[in-house]
């Protein structure tokens, strides 16, 4: 019988044992095999839940997919790690949770931070109706033409449009939705969730337009409602 695919939420902010409940940090404990964005973090976030790292198979996910199965081909648990947050969600991870289902493994997803989640939580903005888009391109043109693009289909499905960026262009994001948005579009910044540090602003852009303030480098997730 093959093992299971374990998909494990690692903390944005807070420590594992202030973030993950009881049950999923057990299965982490319990697990020897990992598939992982990065492998420094990795250990990191296994130390921080009470293991050794050292005792750990710890695979970065690369190209050869196939390979990383094997422990669960054999009838060993995998447990799949993202460098922060929720695993396979714009992260390397779906490719592994796309290639187990196509064998007929059982992916189990534990509970864990998603910092969407909690952005939109936090937003004020519709939480009945809303996508995650990603990252918005980086050429000037395109981000411009996609920024209207979803300002109209969230005018239109009354649907909260979320999105991300690299920290390093939190700023030009941030500009260019300022200068594409209609004044009455609500936006919302949610930066460094879970952290000491962190900040969830949501206003119109005539508002945000008046504060001129960047966000600087820093985890963010960017949320749009057009006013309709």
């Amino acid at each position: 019988m093959a093992g299971i695919l374990y998909a494990i939420p690692t903390p944005l902010g807070a420590s594992p044992e202030e973030s993950l409940p009881v049950s999923a940090l057990l299965t982490v404990r319990s697990l020897r095999d990992f598939a992982v964005e990065n492998a420094k973090s990795a250990r990191a976030f296994l130390s921080a839940c009470g293991c050794d790292p050292k005792l750990a198979s710890i695979v970065e996910i690369g190209d050869d997919i196939g390979a990383l199965l094997q422990p669960l081909r054999d009838g060993r648990p995998l447990g799949l790690l993202s460098e922060a947050g929720c695993p396979a969600i714009a992260d390397p991870g779906a490719k592994l949770v796309e290639a187990a289902h196509s064998e007929g493994i059982r992916v189990v997803p534990l509970v864990g931070p998603s910092s969407i989640v909690l952005a939109l939580m936090a937003s004020g903005l519709e939480g009945q109706r809303f996508a995650f888009c990603g990252y918005l391109p980086r050429e000037k043109a395109q981000r411009e033409k996609r920024i209207r693009e979803l300002e109209l289909r969230s005018r239109r499905e009354g649907e909260t449009q979320i999105f991300i960026e690299t920290p390093y262009r939190n700023d030009s994001l941030l500009e260019a939705l300022l200068a594409t948005c209609a004044p009455q579009t609500r936006l919302c910044v949610a930066s460094d969730l879970t952290m000491p540090t962190e900040s969830v602003a949501t206003a119109p852009i005539a508002a945000w337009r008046r504060k001129r303030h960047g966000i600087g480098k820093r985890a963010a997730i960017f949320l749009l409602l057009s006013a309709g």
